[in-house]
């Protein structure tokens, strides 16, 4: 007579949870999901210096006086009528857009991180966010202290440099993760980046410009004491040499046959450069009008992406048999110095 056996043992089934988590550290983000954020993130940092300059023109920098509630004891405006609400309305608005630059720029880091590119990748996205919570803090410095101008220029400053960040994330995600070779020589090179310290500068006057200026965000704010003429000055001669920097650019990676993406990011940086010093003439000769003010801000960050286009095309990560004749033109004057 047979002897009955017990069925073979099963494995044990995962539990649910257990399952849901091992799919979803599997998932890897589609590319295009990840480049949508990553543009928002430039689109947004971009919005916000406009929205911080629309504060400022309006006389709405204290239209929320404390921080981080918009009123003493509420964190949202109360005046529903007037021109107290108005300022109120602006200024709160300005501090929500904060919670959709950092929704947009943690979003691009946190997506980037998921797909597991280059660690160097990550640290570049992770400015992002960072930036965004350092500008929300600084927005609370620059409250408390009244308005004063060394605490609203930084703040727009940081903001440009949030964007040129931002642009470097959206360009080096299209890019694949290999050795990045020059796609000019260095000379060329260097000469970009003294372009971008310039660009820095130029952008340092102009807050200086605006420091000293009538747009102070409140009428009881105290503006920086020096001749807003010689400022302007300044400012003006800096954008000339911009301007001429620029355009030597062109004519350099014209020389050597740059590659075309390059050429024509170079075209566009001029041609900002241009509208962008045009808008500042026309701006200062009819006394900083607030929409030209808005204009020119607008223009600011326009260059600042348009420069920091052509600062990564300088170099290149596309395999070695798809390099321009610029960088064999720089091999080539290598070899001959050596």
């Amino acid at each position: 007579m047979a002897v009955p056996t017990s069925p073979p043992p099963t494995a044990p089934r995962p539990v649910a949870w257990r399952r849901a988590v091992a799919a979803l550290l599997a998932w890897r983000p589609p590319y295009g999901l990840v480049r949508a954020f990553a543009w928002a993130a430039v689109i947004t940092n971009g919005l916000i210096a406009v929205t911080g300059a629309t504060v400022r023109v309006t006389g709405s920098g204290l239209g929320c006086k404390t921080w981080p509630e918009c009123q003493p004891g509420s964190l949202v405006p109360e005046y529903r009528t007037g021109l107290a609400a108005l300022h109120q309305a602006i200024e709160f608005s300005n501090r929500t857009l904060t919670g959709v630059v950092l929704v947009a720029s943690l979003g691009a880091f946190l997506l980037i991180w998921w797909r597991r590119p280059s660690r160097q990748l990550w640290w570049l996205a992770a400015v992002g966010p960072l930036g965004v919570l350092f500008q929300a803090v600084w927005g609370g410095i620059v409250v408390y202290t009244g308005l004063q101008w060394w605490t609203v220029a930084p703040h727009l400053l940081v903001s440009l440099v949030l964007v040129f960040a931002a642009v470097v994330v959206l360009v080096r995600l299209g890019e694949p993760d290999v050795p990045a070779r020059r796609s000019v020589p260095r000379p060329l090179q260097a000469l970009t980046w003294l372009t971008v310290a310039e660009l820095a500068l130029l952008c340092v006057a102009g807050t200086l410009v605006t420091a000293a200026g009538p747009h102070a965000g409140d009428v009881n704010t105290p503006r920086l004491d020096l001749p807003v003429a010689s400022l302007a000055q300044l400012h003006a001669d800096l954008m000339f040499l911009y301007l001429g920097l620029t355009a030597a650019l062109g004519v350099g990676f014209l020389a050597v046959r740059a590659p075309r993406r390059l050429l024509v990011g170079t075209g566009v940086l001029v041609a900002v450069t241009l509208a962008q010093g045009a808008v500042g003439l026309v701006q200062y000769a009819l006394g900083v009008p607030e929409l030209l003010v808005l204009l020119h801000v607008l223009g600011a960050v326009c260059l600042i992406a348009a420069a920091a286009s052509v600062a990564m095309a300088i170099r290149t990560r596309e395999p070695e048999a798809a390099a321009s004749p610029a960088t064999a033109v720089g091999t080539a004057a290598s070899a001959t110095s050596g």
